[in-house]
């Protein structure tokens, strides 16, 4: 079973709009084209059999409609896996958290750099501990970010202070910990205590010997399988993983196992 963590699409009202306007911000040439069906002919290209779907909302107005949709592609889809958003700035935030456990979606996707706010800081703490007691997955982007490249609102010491802040929060930071800071996600970050994980979406830069080392440290246990689709390949990040001398038993863990304990 391999699981990709880490993908993303967008209601067909919105995906050629929001695919230009992300294409032309970032310089990259997408995978996908945003839709939904673009994403599963990769997956099949790829060999991927299930992929979490992760949506953002940018605006506080919008986190009702985003988790709608994504509640409806969960239901009609059983390769995919979706998660909601909310926006920290939205007067009913933890009511939506909890719309969010009752729709049956399976954890909460945060982006503190489209957000606009600093993972660590204390106006997060209700969000955080709502999240603790109801079990719920929360993944957040860490670390460089082209929509914010001079200030990086999730640096692998803001990640170790949250976690240390709340311990029981099942926590996955995205990009190996931190996207281009890896050398300091293996000094502050990995090995961390708790149900702290990283995956592999956009890390084709990491150098080889640094992220085996990191995934040595942290565990690969707590090692998710992610691409970052439409912007990397799963394909590609398996052959990196590949690469790596990982033992037979932690391939497994990284491509699907993790994965499969962690959401079901």
């Amino acid at each position: 079973m391999i699981i990709d963590f880490h993908t993303h699409a967008f209601n067909p009202k919105i995906a050629q709009r929001a695919m230009e306007t992300l294409t032309q911000k970032s310089g990259l040439e997408p995978y996908t084209d945003g839709t939904l069906n673009s994403l599963v002919n990769r997956m099949d290209e790829w060999g991927v059999n299930v992929s979490v779907m992760l949506s953002i909302a940018t605006k506080p107005t919008q986190q009702t409609v985003i988790n709608d949709w994504a509640a409806q592609v969960d239901k009609s889809n059983e390769r995919i896996i979706a998660f909601g958003s909310v926006h920290p700035n939205a007067a009913d935030c933890l009511d939506e958290v909890l719309r969010i456990k009752r729709l049956g979606l399976h954890g909460i996707k945060l982006h503190p750099d489209f957000q606009g706010f600093m993972a660590d800081d204390p106006s997060l703490d209700e969000l955080y501990d709502l999240l603790e007691q109801i079990g719920l997955p929360l993944i957040l982007h860490s670390g460089f970010d082209f929509s914010s490249p001079n200030l990086l609102h999730c640096t692998p010491f803001r990640a170790a202070n949250l976690i240390k802040k709340h311990p029981k929060l099942k926590a996955i930071f995205a990009h190996l910990g931190a996207n281009y800071c890896w050398e300091e996600v293996l000094e502050l970050l990995a090995g961390a205590d708790g149900e702290v994980y990283f995956d592999t979406a956009y890390t084709l830069d990491c150098p080889d010997e640094l992220m085996a080392e990191i995934i040595r440290r942290h565990g690969a246990d707590r090692i998710l399988l992610g691409s970052d689709c439409p912007w990397e390949s799963t394909q590609k990040i398996i052959e990196k993983l590949l690469r790596l001398d990982l033992t037979d038993d932690e391939l497994e863990k990284i491509l699907g196992k993790n994965a499969e304990q962690l959401l079901f």
